[in-house]
């Protein structure tokens, strides 16, 4: 992999404009892990995952010289990864479970208790088998939901961020969040409930 520098994205990016594709190849190594989870949890498919990999960085190589750097790096490439799975999703329709007659979100009228699931301690007993269902849930969930779950409880970014990355407000974000936990604790209290045995739902 070579000896990694110390140059921060900004400066890697400054460099990858002039034509250096060293820097833009460090790039690639820093991130790409990252935008295949994402690609994967969107696309449900590591074929797929991957060849949405290697799009997002052509996108993102041919797109660098318009970069402002106004958003993060990171930020910007999730944008792009995001665009091009939606482009994928629409082109093989893929079918998802819609939510139940989804909540009326009035920012207010919501505080069921949605907990953040991922902190049960149980879940730390059950890692491959509950990694299998969860995966199965999240790819239940509609897309606008599931991608807003994915970046903020998955990939740790924040709020303002994940608006950022999908174009959307933070009370969009929020709202879309709420509705992708609650969907998933509902599952997963299920499957702690009942055991694995019947969680082909």
């Amino acid at each position: 992999m070579g000896e990694q520098s110390t140059h921060t994205d900004s400066e890697l990016v400054e460099k990858a404009k002039t034509g250096d594709g060293d820097a833009f190849g460090e790039l690639v190594v820093r991130h790409e892990s990252k935008i295949y989870g994402l690609c994967l949890k969107m696309l449900g498919n590591p074929e797929d995952a991957e060849d949405c990999l290697q799009e997002v960085f052509m996108k993102a190589f041919e797109a660098l010289p318009g970069f402002r750097q106004e958003a993060r790096f990171s930020t910007w490439l999730y944008r792009i990864a995001y665009n091009a799975c939606l482009m994928r999703i629409r082109k093989k329709k893929l079918e998802t479970v819609p939510l139940d007659r989804p909540v009326q979100i009035g920012e207010d009228q919501i505080e069921r208790d949605v907990a953040d699931w991922t902190t049960d301690p149980r879940a730390e007993l059950m890692n491959e088998e509950l990694s299998d269902v969860l995966t199965r849930h999240i790819n239940e969930l509609q897309p606008d939901n599931r991608i807003v779950f994915v970046l903020r409880d998955i990939h740790g970014l924040s709020t303002d961020d994940t608006a950022s990355v999908l174009g959307l407000s933070v009370p969009a974000v929020k709202s879309r969040l709420h509705r992708a936990r609650l969907f998933l604790r509902e599952r997963l209290t299920g499957y702690f409930a009942r055991g694995s045995s019947e969680i082909h739902a």
